[in-house]
């Protein structure tokens, strides 16, 4: 059976300290704060938010762009630019894909970039990939390249060749 260990160490007093004193000997005061400690912003994690869920019903004719979360359930014509971006298995993108972390269960026509990219077996994507990491399930279906950056986010624009001169 599991049971509660008491916890041995001292811990500082909670209770305000009556002026002139402090809580502990050994702990120093706290510091007055100077203008340019208020002025500094205080960096506290930013809580996640629920990713924004394009339905089934949902036809999209245009660009999507975004520093959030986004799930797409739908079909969306255009280019899409999210954090994280998860392509249900019912829903159908043509356009380009650029994400942090790009999880594809349905069809994909474009090219997709992404710092992380994962293919599961549903999955089915015509167009090439530029990743850092690449995770393709057995089952998915794939044409195109597949080409690691260590930053395919950088710019957007990859090499292309010349088209051949005819003389």
């Amino acid at each position: 059976m599991f049971s509660k260990t008491r916890v041995t160490e001292t811990r500082p007093s909670t209770s305000p300290a009556p002026a002139g004193t402090s809580a502990a000997p050994d702990q120093p005061l706290p510091e007055r704060p100077t203008p340019e400690m208020a002025a500094a912003p205080v960096s506290a994690p930013k809580p996640r938010s629920a990713p924004s869920i394009l339905s089934a019903d949902l036809h999209v004719t245009g660009n999507l762009k975004t520093q959030g979360d986004v799930q797409i359930e739908g079909i969306v014509e255009g280019d899409i630019r999210a954090h994280q971006l998860t392509i249900g298995e019912s829903a159908t993108i043509k356009g380009e894909i650029v994400a942090d972390d790009v999880v594809v269960h349905g069809r994909v026509v474009g090219r997709l970039r992404g710092l992380k990219v994962r293919l599961t077996a549903s999955a089915r994507v015509e167009g090439d990939i530029i990743h850092k990491t690449i995770a393709i399930e057995s089952g998915a279906h794939f044409e195109g390249s597949v080409q690691r950056q260590d930053d395919p986010l950088s710019n957007g624009i990859t090499k292309k060749l010349a088209p051949p001169t005819s003389d």
